[in-house]
């Protein structure tokens, strides 16, 4: 059995094994993300051990595990532990879409490479130029992701970092009148393969991948609400004119980003970095686009989104 230690807050198990690694989890900003130690995601983990990870990650919402060194097939062993693995969505889309986000050494459907390098002209992967705005990712789908991993293999000088917005947080600030407001109420959601632009919503949605979603979400596991929207593909809220919705969608993305409800993580070689998508919102920082990034990324499949 896994020995868990915590700098605070976390209960640890009343019993253990003699000669079991001990886990150590240490916050790492008032709102959310703990690092994890103790803990070789290279080796077959114990069920009390997966168990722990899993209430940590329930705990602080982004779990940062340092220096380690896996393969694809050690990372996509290690996310299996936690449900289905996903494979990427563009493949549920037409073939314009899909061709985009295709990377030419993306071997295994259950993975994408997030990276600006190219080979003969070819992106390797995709998603991988610039600053990225806050998102949930597949959020465009009748069911995201759960979860999602990321693994670091080059990056660049600076920038480039990630930011974690709490999304529990974002729902308790909201005030009581806003509460009402969005009860019961569903938000659109739509990709169009943009990185920090707004989309256009045209009449014919048939060709953008896009769903409706609750605008609050309850956890499954922890039973907590959160704001279920985002600033890159949350595009309008069911019930209201275009006019309000310029406003109210605006107002939902400020609370979503505030800098209390954030942390960021500053990227190092081997680091690999897992988040529960449902109650957290990400996005990317600039980087120079003449600097190599390049992650490695697979996910959890989920369920439909419930208020």
């Amino acid at each position: 059995m896994a020995t868990v230690m915590k700098t605070t807050g976390m209960k640890t198990p009343d019993s253990t094994t003699p000669g079991s690694q001990t886990m150590k989890i240490t916050p790492l900003s008032a709102a959310c993300g703990a690092e994890i130690t103790g803990v070789d995601l290279t080796q077959d983990l114990t069920p009390e051990t997966v168990a722990a990870i899993r209430q940590a990650w329930n705990d602080h919402i982004v779990l940062v595990f340092r220096g380690q060194k896996i393969t694809q097939e050690q990372q996509l062993r290690f996310a299996s532990y936690f449900g289905n693995l996903g494979k990427r969505k563009n493949a549920l889309f037409n073939p314009e879409l899909q061709k985009r986000n295709h990377g030419t050494q993306q071997n295994d459907p259950n993975v994408l490479l997030v990276s600006n390098i190219k080979e003969n002209g070819e992106p390797i992967g995709a998603f991988g130029e610039g600053e990225m705005w806050f998102h949930i990712d597949s959020g465009y789908a009748q069911n995201p992701y759960n979860y999602t991993f990321l693994y670091a293999l080059e990056l660049p000088s600076t920038g480039g970092n990630t930011q974690f917005s709490n999304m529990y947080m974002a729902y308790d600030a909201l005030s009581q009148e806003l509460k009402e407001r969005y009860a019961g109420r569903k938000a659109l959601h739509i990709h169009e393969y943009k990185r920090s632009e707004k989309v256009e919503i045209g009449t014919d949605l048939s060709k953008a991948p896009h769903y409706f979603h609750p605008i609050f979400s309850t956890h499954a596991e922890t039973g907590r609400k959160s704001l279920f929207v985002d600033r890159l593909m949350t595009a309008r809220l069911e019930g209201f004119t275009k006019e309000e919705n310029e406003v109210y969608l605006e107002e939902l993305y400020e609370i979503g980003e505030r800098p209390e409800f954030i942390y960021e993580h500053k990227w190092q070689l081997d680091d690999f970095v897992m988040w529960d998508n449902r109650c957290a919102i990400h996005a990317r920082t600039w980087f120079p686009p003449e600097e190599r990034r390049l992650l490695r990324r697979c996910a959890i499949e989920g369920a439909p989104i419930h208020e």
